[in-house]
């Protein structure tokens, strides 16, 4: 939860500053539609570092957590993971991407170790491994 406020708090202030930086004091999903794609990609390089992550390359993390849900049409596993100091998560339950295989390995409420790439908000499962 303080991650997300932290977050919120940041994109707040980044979006005031650019507007201000532009002249252009617009609130809303307006502002949003008309920021230059140039200052998108500032808010996403900062979202990156506040989450610990280089914009430029991602890293494999590993870690431990339980299958929480299993989302075959959707190639992906919820999972409540550990914290995970290297991206400054605290711990908490999402969404990674994950392979038919990878699935085919779990059930729900299975304890995993699991390494995983994380670039932006694309998290990506890359082994997986029952404890």
């Amino acid at each position: 939860m303080k991650t997300k406020l932290a977050f919120c708090l940041t994109l707040t202030m980044a979006s005031t500053a650019i507007a201000q930086q532009h002249g252009n004091m617009q609130h809303g999903s307006e502002h949003m539609k008309n920021m230059p794609m140039g200052d998108a990609e500032t808010m996403q390089q900062m979202h990156d570092q506040h989450m610990g992550q280089d914009s430029a390359a991602a890293k494999t993390i590993s870690t431990t957590g339980t299958v929480k849900k299993i989302h075959q049409d959707k190639n992906m596993l919820t999972i409540a993971h550990d914290p995970v100091p290297e991206l400054e998560w605290p711990a908490m339950t999402m969404g990674f991407k994950a392979t038919e295989e990878q699935i085919k390995q779990v059930q729900e409420g299975d304890k995993i170790r699991f390494e995983f790439t994380s670039k932006g908000m694309n998290n990506s499962i890359v082994s997986i491994t029952k404890q």
